[in-house]
């Protein structure tokens, strides 16, 4: 579990394809706290270390993920999000955030507002997913408030921290995001619509 404050940025130096599982080799100032078989979120997406050499650790993400994730557009020199674990007596100081990416969003729209930055989203409602006036939304792994909500679309306000400390400031209009919705809100949708679809 996690809960979408992002401890920091790490750099990806390696890519290794092998039959459809990608290896990604990630170089970050935590890697000598990680152990094998730990479950690090990568951009809102949990995966487990599975190799660690000096600074750069391996994880591996397979053929489902590529296909559900923004990890199948990541490119050598590229800025991750990296969240561990939550620890059993830490705080929560997002929300419940389980690293499990619902959907891909698109950023349609970045506004700088003397100080901080607003950023519009857009993703496929078909899905049946939704955001809430000042709910909860996991972007890139970022425990952020949605306001603006409507049916596909969010704004998230954005402040100088979150925008240095995270890739947020490497994001353009155009670009994929990786978007998990408020767990509680998956549920009371899931009961809505019924258990049965």
């Amino acid at each position: 579990m996690f809960t979408g404050i992002i401890e920091t940025l790490g750099s990806i130096v390696k890519i290794e394809k092998e039959g459809s599982n990608v290896h990604f080799d990630i170089q970050s100032p935590i890697t000598h706290e990680l152990k094998i078989d730990q479950s690090v979120a990568h951009n809102g997406v949990c995966l487990t270390v599975v190799a660690l050499e000096g600074d750069v650790y391996r994880v591996t993400a397979i053929d489902e993920t590529l296909k559900k994730t923004n990890l199948k557009s990541w490119a050598l020199g590229k800025k991750v999000n990296l969240e561990r674990c939550m620890p059993a007596n830490g705080r929560f100081d997002g929300h419940i955030v389980q690293g499990h990416v619902d959907q891909i969003g698109k950023v349609e729209r970045i506004q700088e507002e003397d100080g901080s930055w607003l950023f519009d989203f857009s993703f496929d409602s078909h899905s049946g997913n939704v955001t809430v006036e000042k709910g909860s939304i996991t972007v890139n792994g970022t425990s952020l408030t949605c306001f603006n909500s409507k049916n596909g679309r969010f704004t998230v306000a954005i402040i100088p921290y979150t925008y240095e400390h995270t890739n947020f400031h490497e994001l353009k209009v155009g670009d994929e995001v990786n978007l998990e919705f408020d767990i509680i809100g998956k549920y009371i949708q899931r009961i809505i619509r019924g258990y049965g679809e």
